[in-house]
């Protein structure tokens, strides 16, 4: 294993109302609360799911592809630069966006990862 897995970000036109829908669903307590961004899971260690809220928002269609499904994976790193070098090797390539805690790039097929440096206190959220 090089990394952990982190959250599963899903996009939505509600985070809030989505989040409590899966709150109830899967009997999970919320990890983060903030005005586009909810994260819910059993325990801060293990992975999560998260909920960000987007402007013009379009569901998708299923099962057709013309409007694809809108999620991605959050995974913790150690260190964001030497996790860059790995996934640029194995075929990543960077996109536009991120912060000082978070990188966001494509996989080899262009679906959308964001690198997050692991919180250096253990049980520590690592936010989005």
């Amino acid at each position: 294993m090089i990394y952990s897995w982190h959250t599963l970000v899903i996009d939505c036109p509600d985070a809030d109302a989505l989040a409590s829908f899966y709150q109830e669903l899967l009997d999970l307590p919320r990890l983060l609360t903030e005005p586009d961004w909810v994260a819910i899971g059993g325990d801060v260690q293990r992975p999560s799911l998260s909920f960000q809220q987007v402007e013009d928002y379009r569901a998708p269609e299923w099962p057709g592809q013309g409007i694809p499904q809108q999620m991605h994976l959050d995974v913790h790193v150690r260190n964001l630069d030497h996790a860059e070098k790995e996934v640029l090797a194995r075929g990543a390539r960077r996109l536009p966006g991120g912060a000082e805690d978070f990188r966001v790039y494509a996989d080899p097929a262009g679906h959308p990862f964001c690198l997050v440096q692991q919180a250096q206190e253990p049980g520590e959220w690592a936010g989005p």
